[in-house]
């Protein structure tokens, strides 16, 4: 028998040691399941308490008082415990917010949340899925999946379901900005595959396109000037003529364009471009068009106005904003194209997260995001809740709302109305008879610092054909014609306000010194 090798003595198997006892009642599971509802339940009563109580969208705090509540927190101190520590949260952040809700607020494309996606919201981030592997999210991938259908359905796309080769396809984002990215990303990879330099690639777009536009283009790597401005006509739309110009222009130069933008709700008009004319270019030469239909996308389900997006399902690609038109809590975005095939250079494999070998419907085959939020949760709510009706009745009484707002204005000798809407944007100046044009331009940004530092009411500047204009965005349902009038009233005041201060500094006396007993005599003031 063979020699038998010597024993080779083995240490101990100690066990690691454990750390410090960790709080066992943080954290959300079965046991703390009485807390956790005990948890929500004052943070809704308090938000509802305030909700009852706000009066003004803002509360008017400086930005330096801000910062020093902000700072005055010590965040590596002593543990408070959880209700304190909401407590503190919503005497800091609730009491400091921006309400979307009031009816004075009318600054940007943020818009009142519909109460079945809040209640959703609080169903999604207890339960903390991430919608990227089916592993991790099961049936939530299917109703993502299914909510991109419907929305392509009401685009116009074909939808062959799941599965399928061809038919529609998308996947959620976390707004349009990403959206729009993605779009121009899988226009870039058309073209790269077709044997398009990098260098040579354009972009044509409006110089009122949104402005992640250009920013997607410096993302991609395209060289500086690819994206490619196409005129407009008076109101902002795209014009077909200026596009069919820049098309021939581009090819003459020996570039090629990748993509080209139209736009369905303009940032500043809320105006929509011609679809059904740009669709007609862009297929007669075979460009990707892309429509950013971030703001115009409530339209899908109006009653009254789905005409204005007639074209639509033309386009190779859409971008839809759930919480700017739908009334979602944000994030809620999606990017869906045509043909599912499109989505292909998306996918990226990682053994460890969806080999290629997996057959199972894992939505980060499609997305630029890996975790990703359930966030198709609240619109499945939402429309289930509310109707596809419901959530397009709404978007008709914002529209309404502006062209109502639009008539006031158009009568009043103290406003100038800047062009027109085809949603629920107003653009004006105060702009008085005997007021020169560089005086009301400068009162457009002072009118509104005074608004917002008064927390009283909240509106937007921008600048349209080289003019500062004042600026509502109308996203609030049940806002009515007095609310705005209201609003209009206090941009009146505060405009007259300012010219009544520049008129006093521009007396070297004011009437009053002589007679107020209080107010210091100028130097040398023999009287």
């Amino acid at each position: 028998m063979p020699a038998r090798l010597p024993a080779v003595p083995q240490p101990a198997t100690i066990a690691p040691a454990l750390g410090a006892r960790h709080d066992t009642t943080a954290l959300l599971r079965g046991a703390t399941a009485s807390s956790y509802a005990d948890t929500v339940r004052e943070v809704a009563d308090d938000v509802a308490a305030r909700l009852s109580a706000v009066t003004q969208p803002f509360s008017g705090a400086a930005p330096s008082e801000l910062r020093a509540l902000v700072d005055a927190v010590d965040l590596d101190g002593p543990a408070s415990g959880t209700r304190q520590a909401l407590r503190e949260a919503g005497d800091l952040y609730a009491q400091h917010a921006i309400w979307f809700h009031e009816p004075t607020y009318a600054a940007h494309l943020n818009c009142p949340v519909a109460l079945p996606a809040v209640g959703a919201e609080t169903m999604l981030a207890a339960i903390n899925t991430s919608v990227d592997t089916y592993d991790q999210s099961t049936v939530a991938t299917f109703m993502e999946r299914r909510l991109i259908e419907w929305t392509a359905g009401r685009i116009g796309f074909a939808v062959d379901g799941p599965g399928t080769q061809g038919g529609a396809d998308g996947v959620f984002t976390s707004g349009g900005t990403q959206s729009n990215f993605q779009a121009l990303f899988l226009a870039r990879e058309q073209a790269r595959t077709a044997g398009v330099a990098l260098e040579s690639m354009r972009i044509l777009a409006t110089g009122v396109s949104h402005f992640s536009i250009a920013k997607s283009a410096l993302l991609l790597g395209l060289p500086d000037g690819a994206v490619v401005a196409v005129g407009t006509d008076a109101e902002g739309r795209l014009s077909p003529d200026s596009l069919a110009q820049a098309l021939v222009d581009v090819e003459r130069a020996g570039d090629t364009v990748i993509a080209v933008v139209a736009t369905a709700g303009t940032t500043d008009r809320g105006c929509i471009d011609p679809l059904g004319p740009v669709a007609d270019l862009c297929d007669a030469v075979g460009v990707w068009l892309h429509l950013d239909a971030a703001y115009g996308c409530g339209l899908l389900v109006s009653p009254t106005r789905r005409h204005l997006l007639d074209g639509i399902e033309r386009a190779r690609s859409v971008t839809v904003d759930f919480h700017k038109a739908f009334f979602q809590p944000v994030s809620s975005s999606a990017l869906v194209v045509r043909e599912r095939a499109d989505l292909a250079p998306v996918a990226w494999h990682a053994d460890y997260l969806n080999p290629r070998a997996n057959a199972e419907p894992n939505q980060v085959d499609k997305s630029l995001q890996t975790t990703r939020r359930f966030d198709a949760l609240k619109l499945w709510v939402t429309l289930r809740a509310l109707g596809a009706d419901g959530i397009g009745a709404m978007v008709d009484a914002v529209c309404d709302l502006a062209a109502a707002v639009h008539h006031d204005l158009a009568t009043d000798r103290d406003f100038r109305v800047v062009g027109t809407t085809d949603l629920s944007t107003v653009l004006f100046r105060y702009e008085p008879d005997g007021l020169d044009p560089e005086h009301a331009n400068a009162l457009v940004p002072q009118v509104r610092r005074v608004l917002f530092d008064s927390g009283r009411a909240l509106v937007a500047k921008t600048v349209v054909d080289g003019r500062p204009c004042l600026k509502l965005t109308l996203l609030n349902p049940d806002a009515t014609l007095a609310d705005i009038r209201g609003v209009l009233e206090l941009v009146r005041s505060a405009a007259h306000g300012l010219l009544a201060g520049e008129a006093l500094t521009g007396i070297d006396e004011p009437p009053c010194r002589a007679v107020h007993p209080r107010l210091a005599r100028a130097e040398g003031d023999a009287r």
